[in-house]
């Protein structure tokens, strides 16, 4: 099987600039606002009656609220701070999965009749169970119908492509569904599983997702590395998440100190 390494970073500019710009919007605002404040005080403090001064307790609460604006500018800007690191973060996280061999929650597993890869799931069972699988193609057609004996635990199910009609079908992205029951009839959920090699990530979403099998899966998604090089991807990305929220920190001990 053939799979191609893309990654999309065009749209997550985009993304970005338009969250960036939503807030520099309120931030001009507020920014405006404060600079009118200050105007309005000003020419309130050069044109006040020497004989009828303004009122202590007025001028001190004025005085409050002129402080309040400017801690509210200062948080806007170290909040478009905290989202911009967040981003990053976030889309750093998704580059190290790149050519990783991951196993995600998921229901779409690829055929391959021409290199004799049958489509494979893996089903996980809070107890034993009697499954009704049924198999769709990528139009939503349902392709096989059966019934599969689950274990307790993981295991792995496969499917050859033979239809149950006795029809080979071809190569594609198939989908399962599955409802099962325990002896006692109970219904019992069934979290099926799919192993694939990320080819590529979506920056454009946030958060980012990743592409296996030709499908797009959020982050949350993924439950396991299984090669040597998406450990060594993994490590690397927690070492820079965790650089990340050091620098997280750092930010939101700055916007605590206005308060």
């Amino acid at each position: 099987m053939t799979t191609t390494t893309a990654v999309s970073t065009t749209s997550s500019t985009g993304s970005t600039t338009n969250t960036a710009t939503t807030g520099n919007t309120g931030l001009n605002q507020l920014a405006s606002n404060f600079n009118s404040f200050l105007t309005l005080l000003t020419t309130q403090l050069q044109n006040q009656d020497p004989l009828d001064p303004l009122d202590t307790n007025q001028f001190t609460q004025q005085l409050v609220e002129f402080t309040s604006v400017q801690q509210q500018v200062d948080m806007n800007t170290n909040m478009q701070t905290l989202i911009s690191l967040q981003q990053a973060t976030e889309a750093t996280q998704a580059m190290q999965y790149l050519g990783a061999n991951v196993t995600l929650t998921g229901t779409t597993a690829t055929l391959s009749n021409a290199t004799n890869s049958p489509a494979t799931w893996s089903l996980n069972s809070p107890s034993p169970a009697t499954g009704n699988v049924t198999i769709t193609n990528s139009s939503g057609q349902t392709v096989y119908t059966g019934t599969v004996s689950l274990n307790s635990g993981t295991q792995t199910y496969t499917w050859s492509g033979q239809s149950s009609s006795g029809v080979t079908e071809p190569d594609g992205q198939y989908t399962l569904a599955i409802s099962a029951t325990n002896a006692n009839g109970q219904s019992v959920t069934v979290s099926p599983q799919v192993t694939g090699t990320v080819t590529g990530i979506n920056l454009s979403q946030n958060p980012p997702e990743v592409t296996v099998n030709g499908q797009s899966y959020s982050l949350s998604s993924i439950q396991a590395i299984n090669s040597s090089s998406g450990t060594s991807a993994l490590t690397s990305g927690v070492s820079s998440l965790n650089s990340s929220i050091s620098s997280l920190n750092s930010a939101i001990n700055s916007l605590t100190q206005l308060f």
